[in-house]
C-alpha cells in the first residue's frame, strides 16, 4: 500500500455510525405522541370513593360527603418531592379556576412527610388555600393503595372514582380526565 493510499479512518465511520442513529432516535421520538398523565388500572377506578376525613394541617377536622356534589380531585403529595413541587403551580391554577365555577375542587393529602413541612410548601410556598389532611398513621393512603407521590385521583359528583393517575398533572389535563368523565358518565 503506497502511504498516499486514503486509509479507512474507523474513527469518522464510528462518528457517523452515532450520527445516524442519534438523528433516527430523534426523527422518532419527534413521531411519537407527546406524554401525558400516567393513569393506571385501580381497583378503585368506578367504584365509590373511600372515606376521607381526618385533621387537616391548619388543625380543623374535614370530612368529604359520599356525594360531593361536584368533581373532587384528591392529590397525595409531599413538600420534598420535586414532581410534586412542579405540579403545585398547576393544582393552584385548577383550584383558582374552579373555585369560581364551583365545578370541582381540590383536597390533598400529605403522603411521606412532616406535617410542618408540608404545611410550610401548602401555605407558604403554593398559597394553597384548599383542605389539606394530614393523614395520621397512613390510613387514607392505605385505604387508596397510595405507594409514591404524586398520586392522584379524581372522583366524580357521586362519589365514584374515575381517574387514578401516578405522575404529577397539569391543570389542562385535570380538566380533560373530567371532561372524558362527564361524557362518560353524564
Amino acid at each position: 500500500m503506497s502511504p498516499d493510499a486514503p486509509r479507512g479512518h474507523p474513527a469518522r465511520w464510528i462518528a457517523l455510525a452515532v450520527l445516524v442513529i442519534a438523528a433516527g432516535l430523534t426523527a422518532v421520538l419527534a413521531a411519537s405522541p407527546s406524554a401525558t398523565v400516567a393513569q393506571v388500572q385501580s381497583a378503585l377506578v368506578g367504584h365509590q370513593a373511600p372515606q376521607i376525613s381526618g385533621p387537616t394541617i391548619d388543625g380543623t377536622d374535614f370530612s368529604l360527603p359520599k356525594a360531593p356534589g361536584r368533581y373532587v380531585v384528591l392529590n397525595f403529595f409531599a413538600s420534598w418531592c420535586v414532581p410534586c413541587q412542579n405540579e403545585g403551580p398547576e393544582l393552584v391554577a385548577f383550584h383558582f379556576h374552579h373555585q369560581a365555577t364551583g365545578d370541582a375542587t381540590l383536597v390533598s393529602v400529605v403522603f411521606d412527610d412532616t406535617v410542618s413541612a408540608a404545611r410550610a410548601y401548602q401555605q407558604d410556598t403554593l398559597g394553597a388555600t384548599w383542605p389539606t389532611l394530614t393523614d395520621p398513621g397512613g390510613k387514607l393512603a392505605l385505604d387508596y393503595g397510595v405507594e409514591g407521590q404524586p398520586t392522584t385521583f379524581i372522583i366524580a359528583p357521586d362519589g365514584r372514582v374515575v381517574a387514578h393517575i401516578v405522575s404529577p398533572v397539569t391543570a389542562a389535563e385535570l380538566d380533560t380526565l373530567i371532561a372524558e368523565a362527564e361524557a362518560t358518565h353524564p
